[in-house]
């Protein structure tokens, strides 16, 4: 690339810095560039009902806590962080997992907390939220799974959340999961949902799923906050092994910044309201689901702190697919990587390095990788025909792909990331205050 262009370059990336930092500085919440229209219209989930309301539990007036209440006879699944210091809420979570139960269940989640890492306070946090949830619903408290997101290392105020109890439940609406949605976010700067219907001999079943997450995120299992539900009648244990084999191509494929919180929880429920069973290898519903999980995984790349691309990364001629993986993840995580996207260069080298980091198996001299359709590197070598020009102009494009083949056998994997920006340290930089 030749000096002149070299320059303009820069002074793009400057306007850009600068149209960032004015955008940061009007006081207004900047929705992320690459959010979807509005929210989307998600099918009614029979069985389920949602509520949400404002306790105060970090900011006065905003919506911060939610309440989904399920119907008797429903079946909860759930996959969760594997974080050593994993908090109070995750724990419970799975202690209460696969218990046999025909009871109802509710789910409650706060934003602005995470009560991680608050000791014994944050169990007697936990213990107290399941009592009034129950209280008020009349569900024992072993079908009350609790949710907490935010600051890490702060008392959960719970008695807020337990004083709006009654409220919420006074509030439940099939109608509520919008709000239900927004009253989870934390740094989100758009709630996120998705949602399927699936005909199954004839009937229809549906689906619909809501999800917090934009930074802190690293497949670790769940990598957020997620709650999906579905009218359609399931086993427990046959949900649960839909659940983690699928979480295993959705969820545990993204990363924002190779973080993994204390809080992430993924529950699936199914409320069974829409009498149509389902077993555990329905290739139909399993494709919806999978559907709403991925869509779900995308939404929180795309709202990923700071975030002005979103990156799709596919790794082929791997050993086996985990040797895929690994290598693909290598390139998402990598900041060298993440700040040349950020910054349009089409640093191949960078790829090159992240690859020979990771671990997998690559043979050196049949490496290829394209940007998009180019191809940029063939046979551990610049192709012949790729032009620098040809490279940063399709860096340029808001949805990026990049692929690489490791030359070995084949396995492959996808990934999705973002890119790294100022935007993401200003946010991080300012987080508690």
């Amino acid at each position: 690339m030749g000096s002149k262009s070299k320059k303009i370059k820069k002074l793009q990336r400057k306007l850009k810095d600068l149209r960032a930092q004015l955008d940061a500085d009007d006081g207004a919440p900047k929705v992320s560039p690459l959010a979807p229209t509005g929210f989307p219209d998600l099918p009614v989930v029979a069985g389920v009902r949602f509520a949400a309301a404002a306790a105060g539990v970090k900011y006065a007036g905003r919506t911060d806590v939610m309440l989904a209440v399920m119907d008797t006879g429903s079946s909860v699944a759930g996959v969760f962080t594997r974080s050593a210091t994993r908090s109070s809420n995750v724990l419970d979570c799975q202690a209460k997992i696969g218990r046999a139960s025909t009871d109802g269940a509710a789910i409650i989640v706060n934003s602005g907390n995470s009560n991680a890492f608050t000791g014994r306070a944050g169990d007697g946090s936990v213990v107290a939220i399941c009592a009034a949830v129950a209280e008020s619903t009349g569900l024992p408290p072993e079908r009350v799974f609790t949710s907490s997101t935010g600051v890490i290392g702060e008392r959960l105020p719970h008695e807020r959340i337990t004083a709006k109890t009654a409220e919420l439940v006074a509030g439940l609406s099939a109608g509520g999961v919008e709000q239900a949605a927004r009253a989870i976010m934390t740094t989100d700067t758009f709630a996120k949902g998705a949602g399927a219907e699936v005909t199954i001999g004839g009937k229809t079943v549906h689906i619909a799923g809501i999800a917090k997450g934009s930074g802190m995120i690293a497949p670790d299992m769940a990598t957020m906050l997620v709650y999906i539900f579905t009218d359609a009648q399931i086993a427990q244990a046959d949900l649960q092994t839909m659940l983690a084999g699928l979480t295993n191509t959705t969820f545990n494929c993204i990363t924002v910044d190779s973080d993994t919180s204390t809080s992430d929880t993924l529950l699936l429920v199914a409320t069974g309201a829409s009498g149509v069973t389902v077993g555990a290898n329905d290739a139909d519903f399993e494709t919806g689901l999978r559907g709403v999980m991925r869509d779900l995984a995308h939404q929180v790349v795309r709202d990923g702190e700071g975030a002005t691309k979103f990156v799709e990364i596919t790794a082929t001629g791997a050993r086996d697919d985990a040797e895929a993986h690994r290598a693909a993840m290598a390139v998402a995580n990598s900041p060298l990587v993440k700040t040349a996207v950020a910054g349009e260069d089409p640093n191949w080298g960078r790829v090159v390095m992240a690859i020979g980091k990771s671990g997998a198996e690559a043979d050196r001299d049949r490496l290829s990788i394209w940007f998009g359709d180019i191809l940029v590197a063939k046979d551990g070598w610049v192709s012949p025909d790729y032009r620098e020009k040809d490279g940063a102009d399709y860096m340029t494009a808001q949805d990026l792909c990049i692929r690489f083949d490791l030359g070995i056998a084949k396995g492959t994997a996808t990934v999705w990331t973002c890119d790294l920006t100022h935007g993401y340290i200003t946010i991080n930089a300012d987080y508690r205050s």
